[in-house]
């Protein structure tokens, strides 16, 4: 990657210039904010590639940024925290945020996130679309729709979808969704799959009431039936 557009929302100035050096010199360019409030205006005026943001942000807070984001657009979000309760990380994700990084860390652990995340939003591929029933996913538009109607999905939702609906009837582990659609696996991740999976099931079911598109293969994974 490189010339992307990085925002990084922190408001520890050396943990900020620590993240931007080393993503500077991975070839990004990178904007800083320390303060919640201005999140938001700068996204709308210049959307980046890609926000790293600080939960516990001064003014607005980054659940609430999340949130507020997940509005209007998709831009992937990996979620900075000195938090380490399971509790945080069910928000984030149910937020809407791709990644969770709790401090400390190793910007090069950062870096290699970062770079992951984008490697899969920012690819290019032939235009491809898959369909399964009412549900048609295009992997270059990155868009999906059940019965015509678009669903909002985030990066890491439109990636678990697309690995699902290319395999119909397969049931994938935790693992194996978090290698394909991270590029990377680490501790304590396989359970944020599930979080993952629960929004999908919620924004699918709101086009398809009481149909089971997404389904558990209990102590294993999931696979996608229609």
């Amino acid at each position: 990657m490189s010339n992307e557009h990085l925002l990084i929302v922190e408001d520890e100035p050396d943990i900020a210039q620590i993240l931007r050096d080393y993503l500077v010199r991975e070839g990004y360019q990178v904007s800083l904010l320390d303060r919640g409030d201005t999140v938001i205006p700068l996204v709308k005026k210049n959307p980046p590639a890609l926000i790293l943001l600080d939960i516990m942000i001064p003014y607005v807070d980054g659940k609430t940024i999340c949130r507020e984001l997940r509005k209007f657009s998709d831009i992937p979000v990996i979620m900075i925290t000195a938090r380490v309760e399971e509790v945080d990380r069910i928000i984030g994700f149910e937020l809407g945020a791709d990644d969770y990084i709790c401090k400390p860390f190793s910007p090069r652990e950062v870096v290699a996130r970062v770079n992951a995340v984008l490697r899969r939003t920012l690819k290019k591929t032939d235009d491809e679309l898959l369909s399964s029933g009412p549900i048609q996913l295009n992997k270059t538009s990155r868009i999906t729709t059940v019965k015509g109607n678009e669903l909002n999905l985030t990066p890491s939702e439109f990636d678990i979808l697309s690995v699902l609906m290319g395999s119909p009837n397969r049931v994938f582990t935790r693992t194996q969704l978090i290698e394909k659609v991270q590029g990377y696996s680490f501790d304590g991740y396989e359970r944020t799959i599930d979080f993952h999976i629960k929004n999908l099931r919620k924004k699918i079911a709101g086009y398809l009431p009481g149909e089971k598109i997404i389904q558990s293969a209990y102590g294993y994974g999931y696979k996608m039936v229609l």
